[in-house]
């Protein structure tokens, strides 16, 4: 027995050296220390074979802005006829609803969101407000970044909701004068900041 346990270990030595080689020859680098190569990259597509379903006409097409991985990605979409009946407002009340609404089945699988609140409203500005103003159900300050840009970006798609290069928005409060906001390269890129105009003077409403 002690002579069969001798020939045993230099064996096993050397089968360790054999398998040691291979793993070199193989481009392998034995370690010890585990490693963590992190998450799998994100395969997010951010963009859709399209939203909707049927014939579409540049009449009833219009483009909104959803969240997807961080940024403002365009969508289409159609609206009904009625909506462009409805002049100013009633463009910004069709726009609002696609964006606060879920968004469609196809569009969450390439991974779009929206953090636009279900019950925001918008309407009309209020008496001594500059023209062009729309005000919102809450105020645009108190909305997380991501909303009041994609609201921007939206309304900013519609030259009838736009005022000297920019969307003027106010809140339910008339007791907060409204503000210009601008929809750029940079927003869309990182919704986190949406930068303003200097506070128009008020006008004669042109609504």
């Amino acid at each position: 027995m002690p002579r069969r346990e001798g020939v045993r270990r230099p064996l096993a030595a050397l089968l360790l050296v054999v398998a040691a080689g291979a793993l070199a020859g193989c481009g392998i680098r034995s370690t010890s220390v585990p490693v963590d190569a992190g998450a799998a990259p994100s395969r997010v597509p951010c963009r859709t074979a399209g939203s909707d379903s049927g014939a579409r006409t540049a009449d009833d097409r219009v483009r909104v802005y959803l969240v997807c991985a961080s940024e403002l990605v365009a969508a289409d979409r159609t609206i009904d006829d009625g909506d462009r009946l409805g002049g100013r407002l009633g463009m910004a009340r069709a726009l609002l609803a696609q964006i606060r609404q879920t968004p469609l089945a196809v569009e969450r699988r390439a991974g779009f969101t929206t953090a636009v609140p279900s019950d925001l409203t918008v309407g009309e500005g209020s008496e001594g407000d500059p023209a062009g103003t729309l005000r919102l159900s809450a105020q645009p300050e108190d909305l997380s970044a991501e909303a009041l840009a994609q609201v921007v970006c939206t309304y900013a798609e519609e030259s009838t909701l736009v005022t000297d290069g920019g969307v003027l928005l106010g809140g339910p409060s008339d007791d907060y004068a409204p503000r210009g906001y601008l929809c750029t390269e940079e927003t869309k890129a990182r919704p986190q900041n949406v930068p303003t105009l200097s506070t128009p003077s008020p006008s004669a409403s042109a609504r």
